[in-house]
């Protein structure tokens, strides 16, 4: 009863088990259930109970001295093991009455393979562990049942399945909590990997942290014998074939971001990841690990202590610090489960209930809570010196000492000359800005804690600024960000505590004028200054759209989904952005991220608007929805704050009503629907909107229904739409909704098209149209140049690819797919409607254009440029290829009466 209110509630439900561990402690276990393959909603219950008394079983043994605290680490990683395998049966079972068995090329039947990572891969599970599991599966193939799927999607499904039916928490509680975020590209990758395609990734993507993660990765449930075969070809990945302290800088980031996390959220009682902890003698052991098991093959080993006691042979770690290590961890292990233990937490933080410090303490067999903290802080102490001999952290590089002196005495003293000295070019007006800071009222609340934290920050940042390119610029974006801050000193702790990310934020900031009004105005983005994916490889639709649904899954309420998703959004655009900004990828490769990531968020919101709608007046059976994307969406051309040109469509079977309290006609419903998703989009939330939306493209424009049905669309633009509409239709696509809805759309717009029309008239038209919004847009001069309005610029680009498009798509169907420009000029190439001098032009002035575009956007600049040779060549080639077509785009010709 002391030591587990959680052994006691389960005790109390089952008698029988009590018995059994008053006869002998339980010594063989407890049964495992029998999962009905006729009954899958009872096994959840049994999981569940299963694992309880199985935990209960564990603390019975622990507290009364059956298990020492490595038999209590096995047996909670054997439970967790058992649970993993008789769950994947049942469902596997269940997923191969329904889709059949997936085979390869050759018929053999592939399984999944669920390797375990972390503590579970180590077999030491901590007694309320969550598992961190990777799912992964030899080779591609397809299920052989009567709804076949892809190998992928078929592991992935199966692979959502198992977590869910481990981790959903019920009235029997949970099995075991999943964590599905250490594999490749983390929640935003693909839940399911072959092989192949995680060799391929770690040789390429592949970080230092995913070397220390799959260090101790173990197939534990499925194909084990596939998972080994797969783990052998991975180890020149985690141990090099030379002598590694390379990876000590690898450990140093890891421990720094673990760091920041315990000053962010004041984790010093931590036993796990605060000075001392857990993690400090895992990451030690580990680094020796990588260092030298590329020679040793003796030291590469999964578990910590065998680990540790490898080293100790090969004579890298002395015996006696090795064995005091060996003592100090099972001290912080035994703790650690009796912490979690008394409620079944996940929990590593020491107690600050009296009762509770002395339940822990007493049943540790100390006097009380005092006697217990000195022999932990002992303990801790002697860690954190070993781990600090190997990795000691860095020391920023030095401040001038005026600098420091001169932020000190602000505001009443402190003198300007010294911030010449520094390189600020202006230095009275730095001066004047500084002094306001100081003075403002948000500075002088501050507590001394985190004064103290500024003030040795401050004078960081203005030694990054005066070294920048422009030290003014950059010094007064830093300002508006610490001052945005202030408030959460967890983000001014994480700034203290990261000399790196502190430079990379005075790069950014210097740099980005966007970035830094981003970073200012959402400081959740600076935990991407530490995550390593922000220099990784930007995710592709598919990792896009996982990210999105992740960040809201298992949110149930409206607000706080938004929330979330828009904290998805920054997060990736942001990743996106530094990609151009570090010219790890291309304008166009950005551009299209951006289009797929806003694809990504409509379909989110499109699923909790559909959910809301149906809650307020039902559904409507037979009923299909989608969301069309027009403009720079449809074209896979979105930039930075991009509004959404959208369009909406629905179909339905005549004369229904949704089955609702409130019933609504297929019309009403649907432009509820819509009516929400432009409401949702553009809801304020704590992390600002999402997109800013436009509908006038739809069929009679603001005049028109904000939702057609799918024969009204169609009979729109045979018959009244104008030329400037099936323009837009060129670039237009099915971003969300049905896919048979969807499907219809591309007959419909291919029908409109592919319709043969006159190419003079469509030149006439197109030029007309042209030459009057130049007439109302163009905000060119004699000096600068508008990069998407102006005369060559990129609308007069796309109006070339949309009027080639509109006057022989008749005769050349291959017109009809591609939406992006690129896409659609080699296209025009292939088919002989573009020659090929005129398509590579046009690739290398769109190239230009919209990298010059981007870097308007990322800095915060209006997308006008100062003439240049570039830029007066790109434009030259798009004028004379439009005029060589026909296009005359340079006046407004007179309407026809």
């Amino acid at each position: 009863a002391r030591a587990s209110d959680f052994a006691i509630d389960v005790l109390a439900r089952d008698p029988d088990l009590l018995a059994r561990l008053l006869a002998d402690g339980c010594e063989t276990g407890v049964p495992e259930p029998l999962l009905d393959p006729a009954s899958p909603h009872d096994w959840p219950r049994a999981l569940r109970r299963y694992r309880a008394a199985g935990s209960a079983r564990l603390v019975w043994r622990d507290v009364h001295g059956l298990d020492d605290v490595d038999a209590t680490l096995a047996g909670s990683t054997h439970l967790a093991e058992r649970c993993l395998a008789l769950a994947l049966d049942a469902v596997e079972a269940q997923f191969a009455a329904r889709h059949g068995v997936v085979r390869d090329a050759t018929g053999t039947v592939q399984r999944l393979v669920v390797f375990g990572l972390g503590k579970l891969g180590g077999g030491e599970l901590n007694f309320s562990s969550d598992i961190d599991l990777v799912y992964g599966y030899e080779c591609d193939g397809e299920s052989d049942g009567a709804r076949p799927l892809g190998a992928e999607a078929y592991f992935a499904r199966l692979g959502q399945q198992l977590a869910k039916l481990l981790d959903e928490l019920t009235a029997d509680g949970f099995a075991h909590r999943v964590d599905l975020r250490l594999r490749p590209f983390g929640s935003a990758g693909r839940l399911a990997w072959s092989f192949p395609a995680l060799e391929q990734y770690f040789q390429r993507e592949g970080r230092d942290w995913e070397r220390y993660a799959w260090q101790k990765a173990r197939p534990v449930a499925g194909d084990v014998a596939a998972g080994e075969r797969f783990l052998e070809t991975l180890r020149p990945f985690v141990y090099r074939r030379y002598l590694d302290f390379g990876a000590l800088d690898g450990l140093r980031a890891m421990k720094a971001s673990i760091a920041a996390e315990v000053a962010r959220r004041d984790l010093v009682d931590d036993i796990k990841r605060g000075p001392g902890g857990i993690r400090e003698i895992e990451f030690l052991v580990q680094a020796l690990q990588l260092i030298r098991g590329g020679r040793e093959p003796a030291l590469r080993e999964r578990r910590l202590l065998p680990a540790l006691r490898a080293l100790i042979d090969a004579g890298h770690v002395d015996a006696a610090t090795g064995d005091a290590l060996a003592r100090d961890y099972r001290t912080l292990r035994r703790l650690e489960n009796r912490l979690q233990m008394l409620r079944d937490a996940q929990t590593h933080a020491l107690p600050d209930d009296a009762l509770d410090r002395h339940r822990i303490a007493t049943g540790l067999g100390d006097v009380d809570w005092n006697a217990l903290l000195r022999r932990l802080g002992s303990v801790r102490d002697e860690v954190a010196v070993e781990f600090n001999a190997l990795l000691a952290p860095r020391a920023r590089d030095p401040v001038p000492g005026d600098l420091a002196a001169y932020w000190h005495a602000l505001p009443r003293a402190g003198d300007a000359a010294v911030l010449a000295r520094a390189g600020f070019p202006q230095p009275q007006d730095a001066d004047s800005l500084l002094r306001d800071f100081a003075r403002a009222p948000a500075v002088h609340a501050l507590s001394d804690a985190t004064r103290a934290r500024l003030d040795r920050v401050m004078p960081v940042l203005l030694q990054g600024a005066a070294r920048s390119s422009e030290p003014m610029l950059a010094m007064r974006r830093l300002l508006a960000l610490v001052g945005n801050v202030l408030r959460r000193s967890a983000y001014l702790a994480l700034l203290d505590e990261q000399p790196a990310a502190l430079a990379r934020l005075v790069d950014v900031v210097a740099q980005s004028a966007l970035l830094a009004e981003r970073l200012a105005s959402h400081p959740l983005l600076l935990d991407e200054l530490l995550d390593s994916r922000v220099e990784g490889a930007s995710p592709d639709r598919d990792a896009l759209r996982a990210a999105c649904d992740a960040a809201i899954a298992g949110i149930e309420d409206t607000e706080h989904a938004l929330r979330a998703l828009n904290e998805a959004r920054h997060a990736l655009s942001f990743r996106i952005a530094m990609a151009v900004r570090d010219q790890r990828q291309s304008a166009a490769d950005a551009t299209r991220q951006l289009a797929w990531l806003a694809d990504a968020v409509v379909a989110a919101i499109v699923d909790i608007a559909d959910r809301e709608v149906a809650a307020a007046s039902g559904r409507i059976h037979g009923a299909r929805f989608a969301v069309l994307g027009y403009g720079s969406l449809g074209g896979e051309e979105l930039g930075f704050g991009s509004d959404l040109d959208l369009v909406f469509l629905f179909d339905a079977p005549a004369d229904v009503e949704s089955d609702g309290a409130r019933p609504l006609d297929a019309q009403r419903w649907h432009a509820r629907l819509a009516q929400k998703v432009v409401s949702l989009l553009g809801a304020p939330t704590g992390a600002g909107r999402l997109y800013d939306v436009d509908v006038r493209l739809r069929p009679d424009g603001a005049k028109g229904l904000l939702v057609s049905s799918l024969a009204g669309f169609a009979a729109y633009q045979r018959e009244r739409a104008w030329t400037w509409e099936h323009q837009a239709l060129v670039r237009a696509r099915c971003i969300g909704g049905d896919a048979s809805l969807c499907a219809d759309f591309e007959h419909v717009r291919a029908e409109v098209l592919s319709r043969t029309r006159d190419e003079a008239t469509v030149v006439e038209e197109v030029s007309r149209m042209r030459a009057r919004m130049r007439a109302e847009l163009d905000r060119s001069d004699a000096a600068t140049f508008d990069l998407k309005q102006g005369e060559g610029g990129l609308v007069d680009l796309e109006f070339i690819l949309q009027s080639r498009v509109l006057a022989c798509a008749s005769r050349s169907p291959e017109l009809l797919r591609p939406r992006a420009t690129d896409d659609l000029i080699e296209a025009c190439r292939v088919t002989g409607v573009l020659d090929g001098e005129a398509a590579f032009a046009l690739v290398a002035a769109h190239a230009l254009l919209l990298a010059r575009g981007l870097d308007c956007t990322l800095d915060r600049r209006t997308r006008r440029v100062p003439l240049d040779d570039a830029i007066e060549s790109a434009r030259r080639e798009v004028r004379s290829i439009a005029s060589r077509y026909g296009l005359a785009f340079g006046a407004a010709a007179p309407s026809p009466a």
